[in-house]
This record gives structure tokens, sequence and C-alpha cells, in this order.
């Protein structure tokens, strides 16, 4: 209101000072408030908020942690069971020489055993420092799952072809060294 309509005003008794201060200073607030819009921020709350999802997330890792580890138990779980349940007996007196990491090794096997080696037919696994014989199928389903628990698996040849200009120069594949 302007000054002259609120003394007016006053003149004719129509209003009181009173009222008229509690009306300015209603109007003077609502500008306060109209010019402050931000919504107030509790720290607390944010900084709840903040350690809260900062404890899922560190749940979630942990969580799958735990999921690998359970996993890595169940593939080794199953390793062991497919070496266990296809071993073959290494009963013999041919000593079939192989290389684990940057050791050579001695595995004692029939003269049978030694061929079937030798041709990718039968595969040499290791499982807590033991050698079994295995088959090739068993030994490259352990190898899908488990590539290091396979030390030898030699690749099956192919039946020779009788057209072959080099069929009288065999070369051993089998050399006892």
């Amino acid at each position: 209101m302007s000054n002259a309509l609120k003394e007016q005003l006053l003149k004719a008794g129509l209003a009181d000072a009173k009222k008229l201060k509690a009306v300015k200073k209603e109007k003077h607030k609502q500008k306060v408030q109209a010019g402050k819009k931000q919504p107030i921020v509790n720290e607390a709350s944010t900084l709840a908020e903040q350690t809260r999802q900062q404890q899922i997330e560190r749940d979630r890792l942990l969580n799958q942690q735990k999921q690998a580890a359970l996993q890595i138990k169940a593939i080794a779980a199953q390793v062991k069971q497919l070496i266990d349940v296809n071993t073959i007996k290494a009963l013999g007196d041919v000593a079939y020489n192989f290389t684990d990491s940057k050791l050579v090794k001695r595995l004692y096997v029939s003269k049978k055993q030694h061929d079937e080696l030798s041709r990718g037919l039968l595969a040499i696994a290791k499982q807590d420092e033991q050698y079994f014989l295995v088959p090739a199928n068993v030994a490259e389903k352990i190898s899908q799952r488990q590539s290091d628990s396979i030390v030898v698996l030699n690749v099956k040849q192919q039946q020779l072809d009788e057209d072959d200009p080099y069929a009288d120069y065999k070369i051993p594949d089998d050399l006892m060294w």
C-alpha cells in the first residue's frame, strides 16, 4: 500500500496502526521466504545417506568375492570328481617322461598306455601333487574347467593317407628320453 492510502485509512478509522504493521511485516516475511526458495539441507541426513550407500557398495563387493570363491571351490570339486571317476591305473614297467612346469617327471605305464599317451588317446592330470591317467575326452572337460590340472594331452594324430609320399619316412613321436 502506498503511504497516502495508509494515511487516509487511518484518518477514516477503517484501519489501525497495529494492523498495518502486521500486514507490512507479513509481506516482508513473504518476500524473504520467496527469495530463499532453497531447500534446507540437513547435513546429518546427507552424511547418513552417503554412509548407507558406501555400506551397500561394500556389501555388494564382498558378496561378489564370496560368490567367486564358491565358484572356484565348485570347479575344483568338479575336477576332483572327474579325475576320481575316470582314472586309469598306471601300472607297468615302461617309463613315460613328461614335464610339469620346469620339472621332468616320470610315470610308469604299460606299453599300450605309453602308445595311447603318445597318440593323444590318454592324458596325464595332476591333482594334489599326484599324477593320474585319464581318457583324452575327460582331459578336455577338465581343461575347460581348470586348465592347469592337465599336464600332458598330446594332439591326436590323423590316420596316414595311403597316397602319402612320405609314408616311408615316419618320425617317431614316442621317443624315449
